[in-house]
């Protein structure tokens, strides 16, 4: 231990990062009262919005209630850091990671859709008689690109070192040696049961907010019958997410089945019908149906081929997460014995 104690100037054998966890939870403390802060300003705008828009169903209450519900969690998650509790420490280091895994593929996906974008800004004007400069798309490219990059990769990426850091850990087994609900499984499948939750949530709301329209195998179901597949869709993967947390077979297949099933029926769907006949089964209004025409960017198949795409990695990880689960390591072995 001698070495390691001259290396960390610590009698414990590791730095001691409260004052690290103290600062971080403030900062995230922070970010939770922006996202708090959206609220009131995206009803704010609501209201100033033209009389007849459904903006406030379709895109604004989903959007209150997702921002609130990130509020609470990073308000709650910022104490935790004060307090050097390792359920926060967990917790914030699947946030980290799962933030910064999808801020790459967002930042990849925004590379294809920006120059678009910008073109559909640099066209709309021109029906008035007055077109923009030529460099105001790459100026707002870069500058969209640059606001993404340091929300999308640079804050979580550096959350991520942080609460990964060993000597993070060690603070917080340190000061909290109770053990916690986070303690008994493996983080990788501890951050599928917290996404789990989250994707119900959404499943719900898209069948109270969103008229239950839903992709089904080639056509869409809207209104009662899409909201009762919704629900019961949210259903399923609560309990799967009790199953994964326990690290039961049955947890991982429902949810691998489910994304699955959806993939495929949303690559039917999209690759026979437009994106926009989505929005008006939505009831969004004529005049927000002219808005989203603007930036028309997915035409023929694109959508479709989007959606299983960005399926794709989840099931590669959902085969991950199998080598957690009891058995696997035998079925693994007994699979190469029986190659051999």
């Amino acid at each position: 231990m001698a070495p390691e104690l001259a290396t960390t100037g610590s009698p414990y054998g590791y730095a001691d990062r409260k004052t690290g966890l103290i600062v971080f939870g403030i900062l995230i403390i922070l970010m939770g009262l922006v996202c708090a802060l959206f609220v009131p300003l995206m009803i704010l705008g609501q209201s100033m919005a033209p009389q007849g828009s459904t903006g406030m169903t379709h895109t604004i209450l989903p959007a209150a209630v997702m921002y609130l519900g990130i509020a609470v969690v990073f308000i709650w998650l910022g104490i935790g850091s004060i307090m050097a509790r390792r359920w926060a420490r967990a917790l914030l280091l699947v946030l980290s990671g799962s933030w910064l895994v999808m801020g790459v593929v967002s930042m990849g996906m925004m590379i294809f859709l920006l120059p678009k974008i910008a073109a559909g800004i640099n066209a709309a004007p021109h029906s008035a008689g007055h077109a923009p400069p030529p460099e105001m798309g790459a100026i707002f490219t870069t500058i969209m690109m640059i606001i993404m990059g340091v929300i999308y990769i640079v804050i979580p990426g550096v959350l991520f070192l942080f609460y990964r850091s060993r000597h993070v850990k060690a603070t917080c087994d340190a000061l909290d040696p109770v053990e916690r609900w986070t303690d008994g499984t493996p983080l990788p499948v501890l951050a599928m049961c917290l996404w789990l939750p989250f994707t119900s949530a959404v499943l719900v709301m898209m069948a109270l907010a969103y008229h239950g329209v839903l992709p089904f195998f080639g056509s869409f179901l809207s209104g009662p019958m899409g909201a009762v597949v919704y629900l019961v869709m949210a259903v399923i993967l609560a309990y799967a997410t009790r199953e994964m947390y326990h690290l039961r077979w049955i947890g991982w297949w429902l949810v691998t089945v489910s994304i699955c099933l959806f993939a495929i029926s949303s690559f039917l769907t999209y690759s026979r019908h437009n994106i926009y006949e989505v929005y008006v089964l939505m009831g969004y209004s004529e005049q927000e149906l002219a808005q989203l025409r603007q930036f028309n960017f997915f035409q023929g198949k694109t959508m479709a081929w989007m959606t299983l795409v960005s399926m794709t990695p989840f099931v590669g990880y959902l085969l991950f997460l199998r080598r957690y689960f009891p058995g696997a390591k035998a079925e693994a072995h007994s699979n190469l014995a029986d190659s051999q």
